[in-house]
């Protein structure tokens, strides 16, 4: 195929995964809102026994979306970020004609349900999925399919978020390993974000998906976001290893007892918090922007951060459907607002810095967890439209990227498929240490990631 047909292929998906984005996107919103509202106001349900009913419910959903990924399609569970990486290595393969139907559906219910959960990775997965389905169907080679996966997961993340900027950047930076580059696959990329990204605004608007107003600040009040960034670094270390161990931990509970015990549980718990502390659940976009426009006291903050840290843990460890990108961005967020809160009550700070520290965390923590500041940096821009805010989000990003790598820390996508590979290869859970893929990560110099210690 010459690159007139492959590129127009490439469009093709990106149009496709626009529309199956927004119907996933809208598809959530809808039924995040219709089950309460049936409680509530249709069945006239309060107290004890709405809360009752809402638990069943919730409950309902995440062995429903648990029952999807472990019957039919077990690859589609969490996020997919990780199988569209090992697919793009030739480590898995993407199966599209049961990943597509289950990871829509299952995700749906997932997400829905109130558990901290992001529809990025289920989107990102999605367009991998349409585009190994039209690779196949144009009988694509090897590298072009590669490079149509790539093309299909950006389409997915530019749906999600509406940020085709940031989605061509996280091929080149977070699959650099992995992505074909040629000028004919790169182009592609771009051609299926582009096309998912004018699908999506024009069916969803053209505005920044989590707005918030920030004007610049004077470069006296940097060093609180190098501070920040530092403190974001140690956070994203720790997010990523005590993610590892929730989800080891969950395993062998089902192991011994079921895999649905814990689902249930978390399920059981989440209903009522969708009406006693909706703070506490759902991916978090919404509350990001709430809490950022709000003034809330330092304590309040602070216990919003131990909770939504909590329940993201809980919620990924089900196993459904879902990702981790909304609840990152959440809950860096929140710590970016503590921290402004904080220091605001020690020092006079300009005014809305507390919402510059709050926009930069998102970059910050982005950058530790997943390992891609540039894409960081780019994709806070695009969702919250706070342009002049660039060069203490690039600080507060970079310097929570470096410090990651100082202390050990290493991208959670790569960690994550390497679990996978590992319990595949051994049919048993995970073993405490981490492994490392034969070929070691480069960061953008050029050096090597250092190796993983037992």
């Amino acid at each position: 195929m010459g690159n007139g047909g492959y590129h127009a292929v490439a469009v093709l998906v990106g149009v496709a995964v626009g529309l199956a984005g927004v119907a996933f996107h809208l598809g959530v919103e809808s039924l995040t809102a219709a089950w309460p509202a049936l409680l509530r106001d249709t069945l006239a349900l309060s107290g004890t026994a709405l809360y009752l009913a809402a638990a069943l419910v919730a409950a309902a959903m995440a062995v429903a979306s648990l029952y999807l990924v472990r019957r039919f399609a077990p690859e589609a569970g969490g996020s997919g970020v990780p199988e569209i990486e090992g697919a793009m290595e030739g480590l898995r393969e993407v199966r599209w004609k049961r990943v597509l139907p289950v990871k829509f559906v299952a995700g749906l219910l997932s997400l829905s349900s109130g558990m901290v959960l992001g529809r990025e990775g289920p989107t990102i997965h999605i367009g991998a999925s349409i585009a190994k389905a039209a690779a196949d169907l144009a009988r694509l080679s090897s590298e072009d399919m590669r490079g149509l996966l790539a093309a299909g997961g950006a389409a997915g993340l530019a749906a999600a978020f509406n940020a085709p900027l940031a989605a061509v950047l996280f091929v080149i930076e977070e699959t650099r390993r992995q992505f074909p580059y040629s000028a004919r696959t790169y182009v592609g990329v771009i051609l299926a974000s582009l096309a998912a990204a004018i699908v999506t605004s024009q069916l969803t608007g053209n505005v920044p998906y989590m707005l918030l107003p920030a004007s610049a600040l004077p470069h006296s009040v940097l060093p609180a976001f190098l501070v920040l960034g530092a403190l974001l670094g140690a956070v994203g270390v720790g997010f990523n290893r005590m993610l590892v161990w929730s989800l080891d931990h969950v395993r062998r509970l089902g192991l011994a007892t079921s895999f649905y015990l814990f689902p249930v549980a978390i399920g059981l718990a989440v209903g009522p918090l969708v009406f006693l502390l909706p703070e506490a659940t759902q991916g978090g976009e919404a509350l990001a922007v709430q809490l950022a426009t709000e003034s809330r006291p330092l304590a309040v903050l602070a216990a919003i951060v131990l909770i939504r840290f909590v329940m993201t843990m809980a919620s990924y460890s089900t196993g459904v459907a879902g990702g981790i990108f909304a609840p990152i961005l959440a809950l860096a967020t929140t710590i970016g607002l503590t921290f402004g809160t904080a220091l605001e009550s020690a020092v006079p700070l300009p005014e809305s810095t507390h919402v510059a520290l709050a926009i930069a965390a998102m970059g910050g923590l982005f950058a530790a967890t997943i390992g891609a500041p540039l894409v960081g940096m780019v994709l806070v821009m695009e969702l919250t439209g706070a342009y002049g805010l660039l060069v203490p989000v690039m600080l507060t990003t970079i310097v929570s990227n470096m410090v990651a790598q100082r202390l050990g820390g290493r991208p959670i996508y790569e960690i994550l498929l390497e679990r996978t590979l590992a319990i595949e290869a051994e049919g048993q859970p995970a073993p405490r240490r981490r492994f490392r893929l034969r070929r070691p990560r480069s960061d953008l110099t050029g050096m090597a990631a250092p190796k993983a210690q037992d």
